[in-house]
């Protein structure tokens, strides 16, 4: 074996950055090694790994084949360093990928928590969408992620971590915030503003809400959660959000939640990673601290 862990570590950076200046100042390496290294890489392999278009690095057929056969590499490399916990305890990096929902309601509780327990651990944090938290670790950009909602992807093993359920809300002068109940027609004349497609939030109320109701009146589409709530409060759109986010401007009565009987729309919360990793001390300590954490807690209202 010719190319070194370094060489592939330079690659993959500069695949991260698309700039070898950016790739440098991560690695802690002067802009000439890091060049030096993947000129080296390139040679060994016999294929150029990236287009250069200016300043700006972007892969070719051969530098997206090597991504994730490089992703795995170094997080092979990693777990070695971090296999000997029992020796010395646990200690490491690791990339953490979060929907928007656990990221805002139990991402602070758990990191906390495994501050207190494990204050070697430094854990890297990215909040997206739940499509792009399953891209991330698919593609090694991230070792462990929480999605809302379910994956069905057999590259990945899921753990349930706890329960939640979405609510349709409307602002308390909408005609529907009186009314015992709402039927699916009613539903179906409404204007709705509604998180954007790909969200584990927009993906659930779709499902549950097809079967009746196949075609939504949506006006917008927005990834911030407080817009969305606003814009519900403030005029005459429904909107479908997870009881979580919705919760206090219930109880401030800024928002009512409308009772459909027979729509059901509980979800699960879950740890998402790649199942050839094998054993990793991190995603295995993240995990367990997150279970204790929820330990006979439901988030269901």
């Amino acid at each position: 074996m010719r190319y070194t862990l370094k060489q592939i570590a330079v690659f993959d950076a500069i695949a991260e950055y698309g700039s070898v200046s950016q790739a440098a100042d991560y690695l802690s390496l002067t802009q000439s090694a890091t060049s030096m290294s993947l000129s080296q890489l390139e040679k060994i392999l016999g294929r150029s790994l990236f287009e250069r278009q200016g300043k700006q690095m972007r892969l070719t057929h051969w530098g997206e084949w090597l991504r994730p056969r490089a992703r795995r590499l170094l997080q092979d490399a990693r777990q070695i360093e971090t296999g000997f916990f029992d020796l010395q305890g646990i200690s490491g990096d690791l990339t953490l990928c979060v929907s928007q929902t656990p990221a805002e309601h139990l991402l602070p509780e758990l990191i906390s928590l495994l501050d207190h327990r494990y204050p070697d651990v430094r854990i890297k944090v990215s909040v997206k969408s739940s499509h792009n938290v399953i891209e991330d670790v698919l593609n090694y950009r991230s070792d462990l992620g929480i999605i809302e909602g379910r994956c069905d992807d057999h590259r990945l093993c899921q753990e349930i971590w706890c329960s939640d359920q979405l609510t349709i809300v409307a602002a308390p002068d909408h005609p529907y915030a009186s009314l015992p109940s709402v039927s699916f027609e009613l539903l179906a004349q409404a204007r709705w503003v509604l998180r954007e497609p790909g969200s584990g939030t927009r993906m659930v109320f779709e499902s549950a809400i097809h079967p009746y109701v196949p075609q939504l009146d949506v006006w917008r589409e927005y990834d911030f959660v407080p817009l969305l709530c606003s814009l519900t409060a403030h005029s005459d759109y429904l909107t479908c959000l997870p009881y979580l986010e919705v919760k206090p401007l219930i109880e401030s009565n800024q928002l009512v939640a409308l009772n459909v009987p027979a729509l059901k729309m509980d979800r699960s919360l879950s740890f998402i990673w790649r199942a050839d990793v094998g054993e990793h001390p991190l995603i295995d300590c993240i995990r367990t601290t997150g279970q204790h954490m929820v330990e006979g807690r439901s988030l269901l209202r």
